[in-house]
């Protein structure tokens, strides 16, 4: 009887550190649960390697201040947030995938969501967005409608919604977004800059201006939410809006350029390399100048090292925003917009493709047909010579050539300008005047409709 005591006791110890509910029921408090994490090279059985285990911190959980409910019937934990709401306001559109989840049979198993200890565990998704997306299942109606001008508020409520299949709530975020960004003047760009410069300045440019890169960031979120959730009016609105901005900085043409080429977005593609071409002064970073930065980077970061001591005694340091890594990411030292290896290849093909058809038009004029009254009163070869020698005087006249050579569509509404000038133009009929008139404006949207294709990588088109 003793060795089988012995032996008992024995073998209670050596199971005894592998159960943990023991030491989570004396640590469980009312606001706080703490869950030791699980090891894969500990062994338990060892006493020094359960001291070791017993030391290591622990994940404290805390419980959300607005959104935990003493009622609440499903709990979630959202990064180390505990959320506890009622099942039934989740549940209602059995479509979605918290309605999905909760039909599921549980069978033997222990619910998940119905404790602490054994939450719904989200991932993606941050507690700041997850509580605003409960917001909408509990707010009232007049907190309901003053959150249309929480753009912050809106956004989340249409990306989580998107994401776990509340179709309802995120057409109805989205389109108070719409409203909201359709307001006059834009509540995101307030105000276009004036046309100063086209060259990035690491010293006043845009770029730099906290207000600057808040809208930006908006502009980014925004359309990137309305690509995910293809909402096309809203899509349609901030391409708008960023188009009409490009002209008054680059900064806003180059955001243009990569958010097209992220999302494919043809309609902005080439509009937005076409205004980077016209107005920046660009460099391509060479291997060489990534391996400088790299070792610029790896010694800063030993002297930060270095100095980590001191800020830690109790000194004040001061962080490098992330405005400037940005901006170094963006511009060289010279004030040169830094591109990729794609968006250099594009650059230059749209070049070659558009000066290339400036050069046919030039020497060939677009083509029309003659009115049926040029035929019966005037001589149709005088009328199409007199076209022929205004379009030669006209696309060598002082104002086209100040423009770009790959500038086509600038070049062809100055000579559209020059049209509109022009007097009376002898050997040529009235009414062909009009239909040559519409020919160039046609030729215009032509190019403006194709300019995505001139910045394509593939081939030329014939």
């Amino acid at each position: 009887m003793e060795g089988l005591s012995t032996a008992v006791s024995a073998a209670d110890h050596k199971k005894r550190p592998r159960c943990t509910s023991e030491a989570s029921d004396q640590n469980l408090t009312q606001q706080t649960y703490t869950k030791k994490p699980r090891s894969t090279t500990l062994d338990y059985t060892d006493t020094a390697d359960w001291e070791l285990l017993m030391t290591q911190p622990s994940i404290v959980h805390k419980r959300d201040p607005e959104y935990y409910f003493d009622d609440g019937s499903c709990i979630f934990l959202v990064e180390d947030t505990l959320f506890n709401v009622h099942r039934t306001r989740l549940s209602n559109d059995s479509t979605t995938s918290f309605g999905s989840m909760f039909s599921l049979p549980q069978g033997d198993l222990t619910t998940e969501g119905q404790s602490d200890d054994n939450p719904i565990v989200l991932t993606g998704d941050t507690p700041s967005e997850f509580r605003n997306f409960l917001w909408s299942f509990y707010a009232l109606p007049p907190e309901i409608t003053k959150a249309s001008d929480n753009l912050r508020l809106m956004i989340d409520i249409a990306r989580v919604s998107n994401k776990y299949g509340f179709k309802n709530l995120e057409t109805w975020s989205l389109n108070t977004i719409h409203d909201y960004v359709k307001r006059k003047p834009s509540p995101i760009l307030p105000t276009i800059l004036p046309t100063q410069t086209y060259t990035f300045s690491p010293a006043h440019n845009a770029i730099t201006s906290d207000t600057s890169i808040h809208s930006t960031d908006e502009l980014t979120q925004l359309i990137r939410l309305a690509q995910m959730c293809h909402h096309e009016p809203l899509l349609t609105t901030m391409i708008d809006q960023l188009k009409q901005f490009m002209s008054s900085s680059v900064q806003y043409a180059y955001l243009a350029m990569t958010l097209a080429d992220e999302f494919d977005i043809r309609s902005l593609r080439g509009v937005a390399y076409l205004e980077v071409m016209r107005k920046a002064v660009i460099v391509k970073h060479t291997k060489t100048d990534i391996a400088l930065k790299t070792m610029t980077t790896q010694s800063s970061s030993a002297t930060d090292s270095n100095a980590s001591g001191t800020l830690a005694a109790g000194t004040t340091g001061t962080t490098t925003p992330a405005v400037k890594e940005k901006e170094e990411d963006v511009v060289d030292e010279n004030g040169r917009l830094v591109i990729n290896r794609t968006q250099q290849l594009r650059l230059l093909s749209g070049y070659y493709r558009l000066s290339s058809t400036w050069e046919r038009l030039r020497i060939t004029p677009p083509a029309f047909e003659h009115a049926s009254s040029c035929g019966a009163t005037w001589h149709q070869h005088g009328c199409t010579q007199s076209w022929i020698e205004f379009w030669k005087d006209k696309t060598r006249s002082d104002g086209v050539l100040a423009l770009g050579l790959a500038d086509v569509v600038g070049r062809l509404k100055q000579v559209h300008k020059e049209y509109e000038r022009w007097g009376s133009a002898p050997y040529m009929h009235h009414d062909c005047r009009s239909v040559a008139r519409k020919a160039v404006i046609e030729i215009i949207k032509k190019i403006e409709d194709g300019l995505s294709d001139f910045f394509s990588e593939g081939e030329e088109d014939d």
